[in-house]
């Protein structure tokens, strides 16, 4: 059984941007949420010992690091890794910055943050990834909480530079507080949406799947 471990939002768009990602997949698929909505992963788990987990995350913070993990090895599961770092998502985020007007005259790539070590490295590697794309622009990674600099401190100092078309990369993943702080952010000229329902994501989640099922049979 295919499970993926969703942070999870009280806002009504991530269920649904969520429910669109399992439909590309094609494959039946459980939802288990660490935070916020039902049913939680640790519940999930419990009804499907042996499951394979895929972390639905953009980084390695801490639930990446140590509470799907535990949660994993108690209902011996096999954990797979996250989507950090991967060019799919690099991919996935520049087309729906195109498909939000952008990129404008410069980018800022904004991902959720964190404070463990690793945990806004996918965040700066989809800003690597955006420089080479548009070598000609300034493109800037910042946080919409626990890292700094945040999206309005690089705003504002992108404007103080001359910059007048800046655009947002959202590295997030679904509808919540932290796309409503982007889109509300003052002097940008346009916010992309996130990438859950993007059909690259869907591929890199049966990709991570795919990849430990030969040695889950085998063992």
């Amino acid at each position: 059984m295919l499970v993926l471990a969703v942070h999870g939002s009280p806002a009504p768009g991530t269920g649904r941007t969520i429910a669109r990602l399992v439909q590309r997949l094609d494959r039946p698929a459980l939802v288990g949420h660490l935070d916020a909505q039902c049913p939680s992963l640790a519940d999930v788990l419990a009804r499907h010992p042996g499951a394979t987990v895929v972390p639905l995350l953009l980084g390695n913070g801490y639930h990446r690091t140590v509470d799907i993990p535990a949660l994993t090895r108690r209902h011996h599961c096999t954990l797979t890794e996250g989507l950090a770092g991967e060019p799919d998502v690099a991919r996935a985020v520049h087309e729906r910055l195109v498909a939000a007007g952008g990129p404008g005259d410069a980018i800022v790539v904004a991902g959720a943050g964190s404070t463990r070590p690793g945990g806004i490295d996918g965040t700066r590697a989809v800003a690597r990834e955006l420089s080479r794309t548009h070598p000609d622009l300034p493109v800037v990674d910042a946080y919409c909480s626990a890292a700094r600099p945040t999206v309005p401190d690089r705003v504002e100092a992108l404007r103080r530079a001359g910059f007048r078309r800046i655009t947002i990369a959202t590295h997030l993943l679904a509808p919540g507080r932290f796309t409503r702080a982007l889109e509300a952010t003052p002097g940008v000229h346009a916010v992309s949406a996130p990438i859950a329902d993007h059909p690259l994501i869907a591929r890199l989640v049966l990709n991570r799947y795919e990849s430990v099922r030969p040695e889950v049979l085998a063992a």
